[in-house]
This record gives structure tokens, C-alpha cells and sequence, in this order.
């Protein structure tokens, strides 16, 4: 069921890429957002997370911070520095949950932050909420 907040969107034209290096995440966030009709990519990793931002360009990531390689932080860094991916609106899901892992993420460039374990309310909330700017930037 969709909620109400969002039955006024048609989210199919918008895609999200979903990094988490742990699979059953991934599966979750899928699942969650699935009945929205979001066209959802994944990533294993920093790295994976940032070779498919330059193959195709998201209009969300929805990205973990504590990965090995490359964490989200690093991720959020490099996409904030490049001018092509300067503007992706990026959700940070994450265990860390401390005040400074928080104001990092944003200090960084996170447009939101969402801490684990993830309830769903709050991260179809976010996602509508992230769409309406990406979807009124579209239209500007």
C-alpha cells in the first residue's frame, strides 16, 4: 500500500541507487520502496556505488557509511566534488548514529540521515520528500 502522502507521484520515471554492503539491507530497502514503482539499482560498496553513478546518474542514493573500501562518507565527498554529481540528492542509512557521525554526513552534503535499523514510515517520508525536489527541480 502506498501512502497517502505519495499517491499523487508517479514515481516511475525516477531512479535510486541503494548502497549497502550487506545484501539483506539492499533486499529491504527494495522491498520498501517497490510498491512505489522507483526503478532502484544497488551497490555493494563505495566503489560499485560510484562506477554506477558515472554509468548512469541517480536521482537518490541511499547510501550506507560503514563499508569496507571506500565508506559512504568518501562516497559522499566525491560525488559533492565532481560538478556532474554535485547535485544528487543523497540519504544517508546508517548504524553510526552518534551526533558527529550525523553532522559529518551533513557537513558532507547528505540531504538527509536516516539511522538503522531503518523504519519504514520514515524512509518512504524521506524518499517522497527528496522526489518532490528532485521532480520541482525537473520541472524549474
Amino acid at each position: 500500500m502506498t501512502p497517502l502522502y505519495a499517491q499523487n507521484y508517479d514515481f516511475s520515471d525516477y531512479n535510486i541507487l541503494a548502497v549497502d554492503d550487506i545484501p539483506l539491507n539492499i533486499l529491504l530497502v527494495q522491498k520498501m520502496l517497490s510498491r512505489m514503482n522507483f526503478k532502484i539499482r544497488t551497490a555493494g560498496g563505495g566503489q560499485q556505488a560510484l562506477d554506477a553513478v558515472a554509468e548512469q546518474k541517480p536521482d537518490l542514493i541511499l547510501l550506507d557509511l560503514m563499508m569496507p573500501g571506500i565508506d559512504g562518507f568518501e562516497v559522499i565527498r566525491r560525488l559533492r566534488a565532481n560538478p556532474e554529481t554535485a547535485d544528487i540528492q543523497i540519504i544517508i542509512l546508517s548504524a553510526l548514529n552518534s551526533q558527529e557521525d550525523v553532522v559529518k554526513g551533513f557537513n558532507l552534503g547528505a540531504n538527509d540521515f536516516i539511522m538503522k535499523p531503518i523504519i519504514m514510515e520514515k524512509l518512504l517520508s524521506c524518499v517522497v520528500t527528496q522526489m518532490q525536489l528532485v521532480q520541482a527541480r525537473r520541472k524549474a
